[in-house]
């Protein structure tokens, strides 16, 4: 073996070491991001400490500085994973109704946020519930956060209103009063309901949302 296969393997080992260092900090950082949303989903952003995803992370806070140099950097983290999250989810669920009508595409939308909100993730809806609680610095944050989120049901809503599927006075109105009603319905639809009356209540919510731009109530059921 050579000088130069001796170095090669040497940089191959190296990378191996390195790429496995490397995921292994990508778990390790995930599972703080994770733990934090709890934290924060449960106290706001004042009640949640970094002492506090140290001790439920099992490790030492000084540690916690290797991943993010302070709370709000934290925090950030957090609000971006759920927003990369939620709206990946919802362009998927989009992809695979792109080739129905608007009002179709829509109730989708409106029914997988439901679920996210209600059944499947609702630490989201309360992440995003402390609204007057932020920190100045995390305005611009969450104004980008929202807007991305909007930017998925505007464009269906602008689309079905171009082909005529859609009759709201105005669309703006109608996306805030929309994104209101999803919002909140993370606040009643409680996790004492049975199954049966749950399922029941989302759909009640779908058709009646729809009602905000649709010339009809939309499909009976999602």
């Amino acid at each position: 073996m050579t000088d130069t296969d001796n170095a090669a393997g040497i940089s191959g080992a190296r990378l191996v070491t390195s790429s496995r260092v490397s995921r292994r900090r990508d778990r390790r950082k995930a599972e703080i991001v994770l733990t934090a949303t709890g934290l924060l989903a449960e106290h706001g952003y004042q009640g949640m400490s970094l002492e506090d995803v140290a001790e439920r992370t099992d490790i030492a806070k000084a540690t916690l500085y290797h991943y993010f140099v302070s709370k709000d950097a934290l925090v950030a983290a957090v609000l971006e994973a759920l927003t990369v999250a939620i709206n990946t989810r919802l362009e998927a669920r989009l992809d695979q109704v792109r080739e129905q009508p608007y009002t179709e595409q829509l109730t989708a939308l409106i029914g997988e946020q439901v679920r996210i909100l209600t059944v499947e993730s609702p630490e989201v809806a309360m992440v995003f519930s402390w609204p007057r609680r932020w920190p100045e610095g995390f305005d611009e944050i969450i104004k980008g956060s929202r807007r991305r989120h909007d930017a998925i049901f505007r464009e269906v809503v602008v689309a079905g209103l171009a082909a005529g599927e859609f009759d709201c006075p105005d669309a703006d109105v109608a996306l805030q009063c929309l994104h209101g009603v999803l919002n909140q319905s993370s606040l009643w639809l409680r996790p004492n309901l049975s199954e049966q009356r749950s399922e029941e209540l989302r759909e009640l919510v779908v058709t009646t949302a729809l009602r905000l731009f649709a010339r009809t109530a939309g499909p009976e059921r999602i």
